[in-house]
C-alpha cells in the first residue's frame, strides 16, 4: 500500500490475484477502522491510524499464528450431514474441522459443502461428514509459527475465512492446534488500535 497510494480496489485486486468484490468487505473494514482512507475516484491510501501508531503495526507484523490462534470447532469423521448442520449452527461457527478416530485432523466442512448435498436429496442427513467434506491435504493450513501477516495473505489468495492450524506428531501425522478465523484477525486489530487509544 505505501508503494502504490493511492491504489483502486481493482488495481489491489488485480496485484494480490483475487476479484474485487472479494476484497469489498475487507477493504470497507479497513476504512472503517481508520487503518485506510478511501477517496473516490482516487483510491486508497494509509490511513490515519496507521499513521498515528507504526508501533501497534509493528506489534501486529511480529505476531505468529500460535499467539492468536482460537479454538476450534471439530468433529468425528463419523458424524452425520446433519449432526454437522446442528453443531454449525449451535457452535455459531463457519467451517467443522474434521478428525479420525484417532483425533487426527483429516479434512473441513462448510456451510457450502453440506448446502450441496442436502439440496434436493431429503435423505442427505444420514449421509456421513467425511463424505462430503474437503480432505487433507488439500486444505490450505497454517502452522503456529507462522507470521500473521502470512495466514491473511493465504486466506486471500485462497479467498478463504479460516486456515486450520496443524502440526505433525511423531509419525508425521496431522494434529489440529487450533484454528486462525477472519474474525480473529479483527479481533487482533481492534485490540491493537485500543492500547493506542
Amino acid at each position: 500500500m505505501k508503494q502504490h497510494a493511492p491504489i483502486t480496489g481493482e488495481q489491489l485486486a488485480e496485484m494480490l490475484g483475487v476479484s474485487r468484490p472479494t476484497l469489498r468487505s475487507d477493504l470497507s473494514l479497513l476504512v472503517m477502522l481508520e487503518l485506510l482512507d478511501a477517496k473516490p475516484k482516487v483510491g486508497y491510501s494509509i490511513g490515519s491510524a496507521y499513521r498515528t501508531d507504526a508501533a501497534a503495526f509493528n506489534r501486529f507484523h511480529q505476531l505468529t499464528v500460535g499467539q492468536v490462534q482460537g479454538v476450534p470447532v471439530s468433529v468425528p469423521e463419523t458424524y452425520s450431514v446433519h449432526d454437522a448442520v446442528v453443531t454449525l449452527y449451535m457452535a455459531n461457527a463457519d467451517t467443522l474441522l474434521i478428525v479420525n478416530g484417532k483425533q487426527k485432523f483429516v479434512g473441513i466442512v462448510t456451510p457450502k459443502d453440506l448446502l450441496k448435498v442436502t439440496l434436493g436429496n431429503p435423505s442427505a442427513g444420514t449421509i456421513p461428514v467425511s463424505m462430503v467434506m474437503t480432505r487433507y491435504p488439500n486444505i490450505v493450513t497454517a502452522n503456529p509459527e507462522d507470521a500473521v501477516a502470512d495466514a491473511i495473505r493465504k486466506m486471500l489468495a485462497h479467498q478463504i475465512d479460516c486456515l486450520p492450524v496443524i502440526v505433525k506428531d511423531e509419525n508425521g501425522d496431522p494434529e489440529i492446534a487450533g484454528w486462525i478465523t477472519k474474525s480473529n484477525i479483527v479481533h487482533i486489530v481492534a485490540e491493537l488500535t485500543a492500547d493506542t487509544e
